[in-house]
């Protein structure tokens, strides 16, 4: 099976933008879960979607340049490696008009079971259809 990447693609709004004129930190961590669930939701098989929610662990975020409003920007995310107990998706973010890329998304994702509240184990067969990458998630203590 191969892997896609996701894409949406967002509009900047008037509340987006802080003092400086450019769109807010927040948002871009706003787009990259709302980016992430979306995936999630088009691509993982019921059973897992009803059994899992995910929690973050850890953003690290470099901005590259500026959005501001009026622009549209594409979201592309994909999942890296994927462990039993963590997922590591990227996210890019570029402006939809000239392909300038805005920012660069590294998240470290760990499932927890709905029922529960309690860390659980991704099944293989979610892990190999998310998964574009190889080699371990490295650990995270606040997973485990």
């Amino acid at each position: 099976m191969k892997v896609e990447a996701y894409e949406q693609v967002v509009a900047v709004q008037p509340e987006d933008i802080d003092p400086l004129g450019h769109v807010n930190n927040v948002v871009y961590l706003r787009w990259t879960q709302d980016a992430a669930v979306a995936h999630w939701l088009a691509a993982a098989p019921q059973e897992a979607q009803r059994r899992l929610v995910w929690v973050v662990l850890r953003h690290e975020i470099d901005y590259k340049h500026p959005a501001r409003e009026g622009d549209v920007v594409r979201v592309r995310t994909w999942v890296g490696a994927a462990s039993r107990f963590r997922f590591e998706r990227f996210t890019e973010m570029t402006r939809l008009r000239d392909g300038r890329l805005l920012a660069r998304v590294r998240t470290l994702w760990c499932p927890f079971d709905r029922s529960t509240g309690r860390l659980t184990e991704v099944e293989a067969e979610v892990r190999r259809r998310f998964s574009t990458g190889t080699g371990s998630v490295r650990p995270i203590r606040a997973c485990l």
